[in-house]
């Protein structure tokens, strides 16, 4: 266009000339003209058609750079008056031929050398461009590898459409133009909105539009004028309302084209498609840090500074769902006016291209787009929280850690707690609002740590409690995010509008705060998606007139803006705060150190895992012991302790009821009867009793025997509960006491003794029992007559009346068996009468229980002496039994009596020594195992069993080392972000 322009110039420049320089011989030269005249053909001029030479010099000095300025050339003048021709046609038309011809491949060559030197000059002044190349990044010139820009390109929206979302400048200068009338033009606010007025129409009206609206005596001047000022300024506030508004949709349309695309990205990363650099997200490794930190003994949590957004609020004042809104699922589960929060909730939000929720300790993907899924969280957070809460309480300080990732999410960490109560109701623990403050305190004395004070619009602010607590804690305001929910009930409550404002502003009560948030989070039904409570948001603050007067700004409503200013706030005070606490940390780690060094200088550090680990293999080891020992060992312990458990009842129910009888054959009769009945019902029990208590004794004596130097005292508490643990799981085989009575009854039915060896074996066995029984039946006649004349001199003891009675009872009754050696093992009633006479003669009242329970330990040891007499007999009796005792006064049933209990107690130990080292040995090995893995399980147990200054400084060790890497990694990620 400026072409044409300058060419039209020049064109009347020329025929001015032309005006002027009629009349003369001598016209002005074409060169002389102005440079864009020269190229166009002008009709007016007299003499054009008469100077045919000059067009063919218009060839040779014009190129189609016609904006470039060209050389002039020197023309030889050319005269027009009248030459003689000779007839030498044919020469005159070659050379006519011949100068056509050079004039065509000068004008040519001329022309292609004039482009090709101007092609130069421009060549030369454009600048080298390749040594900046550096300054433009390498991902610019990859982009199109990454987005769609196409894409992009179509999604934004054209002139036309932007032209629709444009506001009314028409009206918008007129009602200015009004207010310019109405209003001094001394006040300052005034003038600078009508200059904004002019601003607007000369940026965006047409030119009539704008005279019109700055004509004061315009009609429309007058129309308006008719309208009241307060009308006015409210359709002027309602239109560039709605024009944000506008903005604000595209501006979410722009933002969801960039989730889907960042979405794509990230999908690639995790086909391995683009390999990122980081491996794990900022937000992450800091929720690692504070996970670890969540663990952490309780002596050092006041080194705990890290940033963390608290969520704090009256108990139904909407802060799970503010939370629920950032987080942009549904995931706590919800019940209408209880409480619902009985323990902290730590989540973590960080960008995904899936969005899914995980716990800490869990590898289970919660798909939160799925209803069923959604559904399956609420219920498994509320079974943790109700696991979280001992007995006898309401509420637990011990924290939930979740994750939750998904495109487009901020990124930070929120703590939800228990929402503060006024008062305490039925089914609550007494302490439960003193444990809910000392919670809150607990995380909002932090001082790094954001408050997130969530206040419910719908009721009275002077009902609050939270706002007291909060300005407590950070009495400055300097860490603080108050947020308003409910607002669309409290503008349809509340009286005055303005009132909100002031809660808002935070003028009804002392609390500050670093910025003020109003939001709406639902119509209060449960079942309402997050889609559906962000459209009924923002379709509230459009046709709220709190953002209509001004009262609120536009930046101060909605969740979305709530949580882009959250996340903003915690990631400029972690990066303040984060590398203040690595160096607390590594000071800590120093002295931790060095009290080790000094302490334990000669020992690893291991920590109470690793403690376990070491005592685990300690104790496999010990039961793996077991089995290496020997047969014999396990058979002598086994009969020696089956003998201790049955010789009461051998010699009290068989042998001497049996011996009472006056023949061989009946004594053989009562012995069969009375052991068949034994094996049937008591011996196989007692026999596995006995196994049992065995197999227990060796591997507690492997368990507590000390390894010399080796020897750990630290693991004797968990050895010993591994062993009660262990042997309360093990049960013996049911089957084995049916196959061990058949193998009893057998043992006992054989009467045969093959050679003079198992006789006299059996005669020592005999004598061994019996003398045992002797030893005790004189230790209670002694109890019971009080000690002989020997310990009364020696000693100085003296006999009771009680034991003088008994004493002249025993004396008596011995008297009387010296007459009679065989007499029977009951007193007749004559009998017991005559001994009391007789006692009473000598001045010894006797009652007749008395005498019967004397008269049983006297015979009982005159017939055990009398047994050993006759086992003493029996010693060359073994002739006589191969004969059967025929021809012969002896009989010695009795030995061959015990050599049967003893060939069936031979028997049994070794039977329950092959079912013990084969079978028992290896099932308590795998109920030892069994007991290890579920105590390894258990990080209660393990803290009780393996205790000591030496485990929880090893723990403290351990902890501190792995804050620390953990926060120097994410503070090297954070550089490199930088």
């Amino acid at each position: 266009m400026w072409r044409v322009r300058r060419a039209a110039v020049a064109c009347e420049v020329c025929q001015s000339l032309v005006k002027h320089s009629s009349g003369t011989k001598g016209s002005l030269p074409l060169q002389k003209l102005h440079l864009v005249s020269r190229s166009i053909y002008h009709t007016h001029h007299p003499t054009l058609k008469l100077q045919r030479p000059q067009l063919r010099m218009s060839l040779q000095q014009f190129s189609s750079l016609t904006s470039l300025p060209l050389r002039k050339l020197k023309l030889s003048p050319v005269k027009y008056g009248y030459q003689p021709h000779r007839n030498f046609w044919p020469a005159r038309l070659a050379a006519r031929l011949l100068k056509l011809r050079y004039l065509i491949l000068g004008s040519a060559v001329g022309g292609g050398y004039t482009a090709k030197k101007t092609f130069d000059q421009w060549k030369d002044m454009i600048p080298d461009l390749s040594d900046y190349k550096w300054i433009v990044p390498d991902i610019v010139w990859e982009i199109d590898e990454y987005i769609d820009l196409e894409k992009i390109r179509k999604a934004l929206p054209n002139s036309e459409d932007l032209a629709k979302l444009a506001p009314d400048f028409d009206k918008i200068a007129e009602s200015l133009s009004l207010l310019k009338d109405f209003f001094t033009t001394g006040h300052k606010l005034v003038s600078e909105v009508i200059e904004a007025s002019d601003l607007l129409l000369l940026l965006g009206s047409p030119g009539e539009t704008a005279f019109r609206a700055t004509d004061p005596g315009s009609e429309s001047d007058k129309r308006y004028r008719k309208v009241s000022d307060k009308e006015k300024i409210d359709q002027l506030q309602e239109e560039l309302l709605h024009t944000q508004l506008k903005y604000q949709r595209i501006l979410e349309r722009l933002e969801k084209e960039n989730k889907e695309l960042r979405k794509l990205v990230l999908q690639k990363d995790d086909k391995g498609i683009h390999h990122r650099k980081l491996k794990k997200s900022l937000i992450d490794m800091y929720s690692e840090v504070l996970d670890v930190l969540s663990d952490y003994d309780a002596s050092y949590n006041t080194q705990d500074h890290l940033p963390r957004v608290v969520v704090v609020g009256d108990q139904s004042a909407g802060k799970t769902s503010v939370l629920e809104m950032i987080a942009q699922a549904r995931i706590f589960p919800r019940g209408s006016g209880e409480m619902m929060t009985r323990s902290p909730v730590k989540v973590t939000l960080s960008e995904g291209p899936h969005h899914v929720a995980l716990f800490k300790d869990s590898s289970r993907e919660f798909d939160l787009t799925k209803e069923e899924d959604l559904a399956a969280l609420r219920h498994e957070i509320e079974l943790r929280m109700r696991k979280n809460v001992k007995e006898g309480c309401t509420v637990s300080p011990e924290t939930i850690s979740l994750n939750v990732k998904g495109p487009g999410l901020q990124r930070m960490v929120l703590v939800d707690l228990p929402g503060v109560i006024n008062t305490v109701t039925s089914g609550m623990a007494p302490d439960t609002k003193e444990t809910i403050f000392s919670i809150s305190k607990a995380y909002m004395q932090n001082p790094n740590a954001i408050i997130l004070c969530i206040q419910d619009g719908s009721v009275d602010a002077e009902r609050s409690i939270v706002t007291d607590l909060v300005s407590q804690m950070d009495p400055h305001g300097r860490r603080t995010i108050f947020v308003l929910t409910k607002v669309d009930l409290a503008e349809k409550n509340v009286t005055s509008p303005s009132r909100i404002q002031q809660i808002i502003e935070g003028k009804l009560f002392p609390m500050k705060a670093l910025g003020y948030f109003a939001v709406v989070t639902g119509k209060g039904n449960s079942s309402e998606s997050i889609e559906a409570i962000r459209d009924y948001e923002e379709e509230f603050f459009q046709n709220s007139k709190l953002l209509k007067t001004s009262m609120l700004k536009a930046h101060q409503v909605t969740t979305r803006n709530l949580s882009l200013a959250v996340s903003d706030c915690f990631w400029k005070m972690v990066r303040e705060s984060v590398e203040q606490q690595a160096d607390s940390f590594k000071a800590t780690r120093f002295n931790l150190e060095t009290e080790w060094k000094n302490n334990y200088p000669r020992l690893r550090e291991l920590d109470r895992n690793e403690l376990f680990e070491k005592a685990k293999n300690e104790i496999l080891d010990e039961v793996i012991s077991l089995s290496q020992v020997t047969p014999k060992h396990w058979e002598e312990i086994l009969q020696q302790s089956l003998w201790e458990r049955v010789s009461t009842h051998v010699i009290e129910n068989i042998y001497l009821p049996a011996a009472q009888t006056m023949n061989s054959g009946t004594f053989n009769t009562t012995v069969d009867i009375k052991l068949k009945q034994w094996t049937d019902k008591q011996l196989p029990n007692k026999a596995v009793e006995v196994a049992w208590e065995t197999l227990q004794e060796e591997f507690s004596r492997f368990m507590t025997e000390p390894k010399g130097k080796e020897h750990d005292d630290i693991f004797d508490k968990l050895k010993e509960a591994v062993k009660e643990e262990s042997i309360k799981r093990h049960k013996w085989n049911d089957f084995a006491e049916d196959s061990l009575r058949v193998i009893q009854h057998n043992a006992l039915e054989d009467r045969s003794i093959s050679d003079k060896q198992q006789w006299d074996a059996a005669i020592y066995f005999m004598e061994e029992a019996l003398q045992a029984r002797l030893k005790d039946t004189e230790n209670a006649i002694e109890n019971m007559v009080g000690p002989d004349w020997k310990k009364r001199w020696l000693y100085w003891k003296n006999r009771t009346q009680e034991q003088c009675v008994h004493n002249e009872t025993k004396n008596e009754l011995e008297k009387m068996l010296k007459c009679n050696e065989e007499h029977p093992a009951y007193l007749a009633s004559d009998e017991i009468t005559t001994v009391r006479k007789n006692l009473e003669s000598r001045g010894v009242e006797v009652d007749p229980s008395l005498i019967k329970d004397t008269w049983h330990q006297v015979y009982r040891r005159h017939f055990l002496k009398t047994a050993l007499n006759h086992c003493n007999l029996c010693r060359r009796g073994f002739y006589y039994y191969q004969r059967h005792f025929v021809d012969s006064e002896l009989e010695c049933n009795d030995v061959v009596l015990f050599w049967r209990i003893q060939r069936m107690l031979a028997i049994t130990a070794n039977t329950l020594r092959q079912q013990l080292t084969n079978t028992e040995v290896r099932r308590l090995e795998k109920n030892v195992k069994e007991v290890l893995e579920d105590f390894a399980e258990d990080s209660e147990k393990k803290v009780k069993l393996l205790t000591g200054k030496r485990v929880q400084l090893a723990e403290d060790l351990k902890k501190v080392r792995e804050i620390q890497e953990k926060l120097d990694a994410f503070i090297e990620a954070l550089h490199q972000e930088k």
